[in-house]
């Protein structure tokens, strides 16, 4: 077989490939496409307590093979196994999130109108295509799955090509755990297969989450065949500091914002815009404690940044930073490549940076901070809605009225107050401009792939 035919599993701590899978063959993408078309006929008309008996029986098996789970997840993408532990609870809890709550989120809405009866219902579309990344490997995939999975939805994964292994899984859990089979699939294909999928009639809608970049392209091809999207792209989250912020708070939050995962978040915090009258305490507080992170070895439960998840990423981030200090900012630490094997970078923060600089204008998808410096909290908001991305932001004041008016004016799907942005099964997420479009999780995410079926009941009433 040709090496291009192959996925292969690389360990970027060590550089080490792990294991190689042979790509799916057109025979294997016409019997994934046959089986989840057939399983949809069967699997919409299963009640909500089959399926949530089996989404709590694929919680239970999350929760049971967490170990090796996590252990795949750190092996294959670099995240410190403390932090891939924490991935695999999270899914369990939007399995059983969704398996305890569907039945209600999906439940038939009455509405008045001329008729004797009039309501609303969802009821599923069929197959969904959902092409996820790399970055939360289980997370990511689990997100999109319960929910469409518990309206009725059948689905087919392909997922990136740098974890097969974690693609792999996802499909063993649910295999494993009671679904017929069909209900989901699993497809190692490179990305340049995607449009073809999209366009096959057993395909009713899609969803991403990836590079904007990436977006446009699954749009496009989706738009071409009038198919339902979900978008979920990158992003450029502020975090804005105002001068009456708890400054040791928001330090020690926007570390946890900006280098969890190595920095490889769509809603980690990339861009602190901060007041002039707190800039200089907070970059004295943010430089000390991101020089005390421990990066290394992500097998080992002290580290707390590990590699990023593959080279061409490492050398990005290295031309973004670059191309910024070019631009004027600069380095107060890290940036560099650490020797050894490994795609590791010491975590960086740039000082100096404005607005149209590489390391605020673009996504920056890694250990790298950049921090601006704003006049007071109007030109804070100026400044973070100064982005093409809109995904979240995180705004740090004790004047909670001020924050409520001002998250109202701030361009983004979520804003975190005294906090940061994070995910939540309870809670929508979804971003605006280059960051996507529509909503996950919440009764939000469960009712983007059902059709919102109106029913009229005759006769009508005078």
């Amino acid at each position: 077989m040709a090496t291009h035919d192959l996925t292969r599993s690389i360990n970027p701590a060590t550089e080490e490939v792990l294991a190689t899978f042979p790509q799916a063959t057109p025979e294997d993408i016409e019997r994934a496409l046959g089986d989840t078309s057939r399983a949809f006929r069967r699997w919409r008309s299963t009640s909500f307590a089959e399926r949530a008996a089996l989404m709590h029986r694929a919680a239970a098996s999350l929760r049971q093979h967490r170990d090796r789970l996590a252990g795949l997840i750190t092996a294959e993408m670099g995240k410190p196994i403390t932090e891939s532990e924490a991935e695999v609870d999270k899914c369990a809890w939007n399995c059983e999130f969704y398996a305890d709550q569907a039945e209600r989120l999906l439940a038939e809405q009455p509405h008045p109108s001329t008729a004797a009866e009039s309501f609303v219902e969802f009821m599923p579309l069929g197959t969904i295509l959902a092409v996820m990344p790399w970055n939360y490997p289980l997370w990511q995939v689990i997100r999109f799955a319960a929910p469409a999975l518990m309206a009725g939805n059948t689905a087919i994964l392909k997922h990136a090509s740098n974890v097969p292994q974690c693609a792999l899984a996802v499909e063993e859990i649910f295999r494993t755990s009671g679904f017929p089979s069909g209900v989901f699939r699993t497809l190692l294909l490179p990305s340049a297969a995607a449009p073809r999928l999209i366009d096959d009639p057993r395909i009713a809608a899609v969803t991403l989450t990836g590079s904007d970049y990436a977006g446009s392209q699954v749009a496009a091809a989706a738009g071409h065949a009038l198919k339902k999207t979900v978008l979920e792209l990158g992003g450029s989250d502020p975090f804005i500091v105002l001068d009456d912020a708890d400054l040791a708070a928001a330090v020690e939050t926007g570390i946890q914002a900006r280098y969890q995962n190595a920095g490889q978040s769509c809603i980690a915090a990339k861009r602190f815009i901060v007041v002039e009258s707190a800039f200089g305490e907070f970059q004295e507080r943010f430089v000390e404690a991101v020089r005390a992170l421990r990066v290394g070895d992500p097998g080992e439960r002290p580290t707390q940044v590990g590699p990023l998840a593959r080279d061409d990423l490492r050398d990005t981030l290295a031309q973004q930073l670059r191309r910024s200090l070019a631009q004027g900012a600069r380095l107060l630490t890290g940036g560099e490549h650490r020797p050894g094997r490994g795609y590791f970078f010491t975590p960086a923060v740039l000082s100096g940076v404005e607005p149209t600089m590489a390391a605020a204008r673009e996504e920056v998808f890694g250990p790298l901070a950049a921090l601006l410096k704003v006049r007071d909290a109007a030109d804070a908001v100026r400044v973070a809605n100064d982005s093409p991305y809109g995904l979240g932001a995180n705004l740090w004041t004790n004047d909670l009225a001020l924050a409520r008016r001002l998250a109202r004016e701030l361009e983004a799907g979520f804003v975190a107050i005294n906090g940061r942005v994070t995910s939540d099964p309870r809670l929508p997420f979804g971003g605006v401009k280059r960051s996507g479009y529509g909503r996950e999780l919440s009764e939000y995410g469960i009712r983007e792939f059902t059709n919102v079926q109106t029913v009229w009941v005759g006769p009508a009433r005078g």
